[in-house]
């Protein structure tokens, strides 16, 4: 079998050219204290406000409070696994959940996974947590009262399907 040079030549020139250079940089910090669910960093100069971090054992929490040199998180999960030293990722994705049809039935954690033992959830949408509430008038209006069954909490509290007037106060539902 003959190789020709000219072959390997050409061969060599198209892996040089279809060449990317891929370099891993994850942007860490180190948890200063942590307590009460509530764990503050440093050293994640470049994060976002929502974003979504991963601490060692398989903690994840949000950026919160974005200071100048420090950042504080809420943690998702126990934080007496997270101790002072810790390192922190950034993700670089802001806080989001899976929504739509596949998620009717399941049952997910604070951070949209599944917890129910049904597998991946493969939702083809996702709604991003931390966003602004719809104003009061821009909410749907009460369309139908809502029955609880209980005579006395229906009869104290009035439920409806619909949120407007029931925020703002109106009794005739």
């Amino acid at each position: 079998m003959e190789i020709k040079v000219e072959e390997i030549s050409e061969y060599l020139k198209k892996q040089i050219a279809d060449f990317e250079k891929r370099v891993d940089v994850s942007e860490v910090g180190i948890v200063t204290n942590v307590g009460d669910g509530i764990s503050r960093v440093y050293g994640l100069d470049n994060c976002m406000a929502s974003e979504l971090l991963e601490f060692p054992n398989g903690v994840f929490g949000m950026a919160l409070n974005l200071e100048e040199d420090m950042v504080g998180a809420v943690l998702f999960g126990e934080d007496t696994l997270i101790k002072e030293g810790d390192v922190v990722k950034r993700t670089g994705k802001i806080m989001s959940v899976p929504a739509g049809e596949e998620m009717v039935g399941r049952v997910i954690n604070a951070i949209g996974q599944p917890i129910d033992g049904k597998g991946p959830i493969n939702a083809k949408a996702s709604r991003i947590v931390d966003v602004v509430a719809p104003g009061i008038v821009d909410r749907q209006p009460v369309r139908e009262p809502l029955q609880t069954g209980v005579k006395a909490i229906d009869a104290m509290i009035p439920v409806g399907r619909g949120q407007r007037e029931l925020i703002i106060g109106e009794r005739q539902t």
